[in-house]
């Protein structure tokens, strides 16, 4: 059978029985509460507390109880960490600095009690994600207690929680390298293999994604291959690998046409997440290599573009489901899943679910024990290719039940059009481009009929990026943040780039007289019902950008709140909706309190810089405390925790 016709019996499959339903007894994924153990608050990456200390009534009084500046690490001074710190035994422990250092802090006054860095030498010096990454993993097993780091160049390292130094029973001193004894081997040096997440702890099994340089314009279609490998978090054996791109006789190489599966890539860069009873792991795999011309890979490319279940103990496949055929938009996976319990139907039966929220703007609803979609994702047809050697997918995956979070494809209704002039002028940008549906494919810079490339919506920076979203599992509400995002994704030929016949370029693009292109909200967090597939509420993240309000073309014009053009990242708890203006640097410098039934402001609580990573919250003693990264485009990025007066 072939990739289409299975594709199509699976859809059909879907539509018939609407939905698979597990009638088995729920095990609670109930988030994180005093404590926050995971860089998603849980195991399943809920980002929900428990913690109602701070609730509608005082949330206004937050005020900054301590700032960590991370500049004390060394140079060269990080600006934009996205590092989400975790927290046990009144301690916080966290990455910092370009270096990607570890510190251990006091989780109530912000004192230093320790810190450790690892001189990785030249492997260290251009490694794929040189930042302090996202964070820790942290593991105990009796009077044990290790902190588990990934560093820069690819090393695994374990430390004593309490003192900070290398374990010596782990590994090598309690250093593994990583890029050891894979299959075919990597240059330790020179090949950039690495990963900016942290490493998932399941059932003593320290589970590690390997990632390399994103990028479409890459400089050669054959680079390592991403994998997915688990070790003993005692002694640091490994204990299994799982290659995302299937070696000869594995399920899926078919789908790699040509012997194109050497050309690598599709690694794991995002945090994954785990349901510790059944002790299997969710991996959301990104693009293979070349994210935006796939003309030297044709097929489908498995396990690309992918959530894939795997066996915490064997590393065996359980199952996988591709979100992209043969992708070329850059829409690779980059939230973490979620994991939780609901009812669904309202029929009372139990329903043990994965959610994986995505750049187009989808959600991906999945029972996380078979990997069948809980509603219908049907295969509908898309536009195909004119781009020579290039052989697009003929149908692409579509959730039915869910609505998408923000707007899919980009037609002239889209424009921005505050006024008849911006609307002429939005027009007229619009027109050296092509426009089309959600999965609209890549075109040349210079194609025949005149246009210098294809308008996407999303664009590979829209929809929901890394931040990912939250789940309230008392009532199965989904939290997720989006950026209005058009980019440009236009193929050109460019020897001094890559040795490809074509290196694919995605940008963004400004709209009429500096202005966004399209209409507003720019920036949204929107709250979805799982139970019923519906949108609870949407509100803009944040207010208009003064050089939109202030702009000269909209003199004397009502503009509404537009929100920041970034992905909001959220933080559920048992009384509030936390957000916070995104990444990148931009956005507003204050952490926003919402009513999470009906999306009403609260609070803004002012921050001494932007935020750029995602909150978390922790108790204390008796005090409950919000802790996230902020930072200025010149101003060191500092952890700022917050407290009731």
């Amino acid at each position: 059978m072939t990739n289409q016709m299975t594709r199509l019996v699976v859809s059909l499959l879907a539509l018939v029985g609407c939905a698979t339903q597990v009638a088995a007894q729920v095990r609670a994924q109930p988030g994180a509460g005093d404590e926050w153990q995971f860089y998603g608050g849980d195991a399943g990456s809920t980002r929900y507390s428990s913690l109602a200390q701070i609730d509608q009534s005082n949330v206004a009084d937050l005020q900054v109880a301590w700032r960590w500046k991370t500049d004390s690490v060394g140079p060269p001074a990080e600006l934009d960490s996205r590092v989400t710190p975790i927290m046990t035994d009144g301690v916080l422990y966290a990455t910092a600095g370009s270096r990607r250092a570890v510190v251990a802090i006091d989780a109530a006054t912000g004192e230093t009690l320790w810190t450790y860095s690892f001189a990785e030498g030249t492997r260290g010096d251009s490694p794929p994600w040189a930042s302090s990454g996202r964070g820790l993993a942290y593991w105990t097993g009796g009077d044990d207690a290790r902190v588990l780091l990934v560093t820069p160049g690819f090393h695994l390292i374990a430390l004593d929680a309490r003192t900070g130094q290398p374990v010596p029973a782990f590994g090598a001193d309690g250093i593994i390298d990583l890029k050891e004894g894979l299959d075919p081997a990597v240059d330790p040096e020179d090949d950039r293999l690495g990963s900016s997440a942290p490493p998932l702890v399941v059932n003593d099994v320290v589970v590690i994604g390997a990632a390399l340089s994103a990028g479409g314009a890459l400089p050669t279609a054959e680079m390592p291959q991403g994998h997915i490998s688990g070790y003993d978090a005692r002694t640091g054996e490994r204990l299994w690998i799982f290659y995302t791109v299937p070696r000869p006789g594995e399920l899926g190489h078919d789908t790699w046409e040509q012997s194109s599966w050497r050309t690598g890539q599709a690694g794991v860069s995002t945090p994954m997440s785990a349901d510790e009873e059944l002790g299997y792991v969710y991996a959301a795999v990104g693009a293979a290599t070349g994210g935006s011309n796939g003309g030297h890979r044709p097929g489908d490319n498995l396990f690309s573009q992918s959530l894939v279940c795997l066996d915490a103990r064997t590393g065996e496949r359980v199952w996988h489901f591709q979100l992209v055929h043969h992708g070329i938009w850059d829409y690779d996976p980059v939230a973490p899943p979620i994991v939780f319990d609901t009812e669904l139907h309202n029929d009372g039966r139990p329903n043990e679910v994965v959610v994986l929220v995505t750049k187009q703007a989808s959600v991906y609803l999945l029972d996380r024990i078979t990997g069948e979609p809980v509603w219908p994702i049907v295969e509908r047809p898309v536009p195909q290719t004119d781009l020579p050697g290039e052989q697009t997918s003929p149908t692409q995956p579509f959730p039915t039940w869910i609505p998408p979070f923000d707007r899919q494809g980009i037609t002239l209704d889209d424009l921005i059009d505050f006024t008849p002039e911006l609307r002429a002028e939005a027009v007229n940008v619009v027109s050296q481009y092509r426009l089309g549906p959600l999965f609209t494919p890549p075109s040349a810079a210079d194609a025949p009929d005149g246009t210098t490339g294809t308008l996407q919506l999303p664009g590979s920076l829209g929809g929901a990026n890394w931040m990912g979203g939250s789940v309230d599992p008392d009532f199965a509400i989904l939290y997720v943040g989006s950026a209005t995002v058009p980019g440009l994704m236009a193929e050109v030929h460019d020897g001094a780039r890559s040795d490809r016949q074509d290196a694919g370029v995605g940008d963004g693009v400004t709209g009429p007289f500096g202005l966004p292109l399209v209409k507003p909200p720019w920036g949204r967090v929107t709250a979805i019902d799982l139970n019923t597939g519906q949108h609870v509420w949407m509100a803009p993240t944040g207010d208009t950008p003064d050089e939109v309000r202030d702009h000269p073309a909209l003199r004397g014009v009502d503009v509404p709140q537009t929100g920041a053009p970034v992905p909001a990242a959220t933080l559920v708890t048992r009384r509030l909706l936390f957000v916070t203006g995104g990444s990148w640097l931009a956005g507003d410098p204050v952490l926003r309190a919402h009513d999470k039934n009906t999306g009403a402001l609260i609070a803004e609580i002012e921050l001494p810089g932007r935020p750029t990573a995602a909150p978390m919250t922790y108790q204390a003693g008796d005090t409950q405390y919000i802790a996230v990264m902020v930072g200025w485009p010149d101003q060191p990025a500092e952890l700022v925790a917050l407290r009731l007066p």
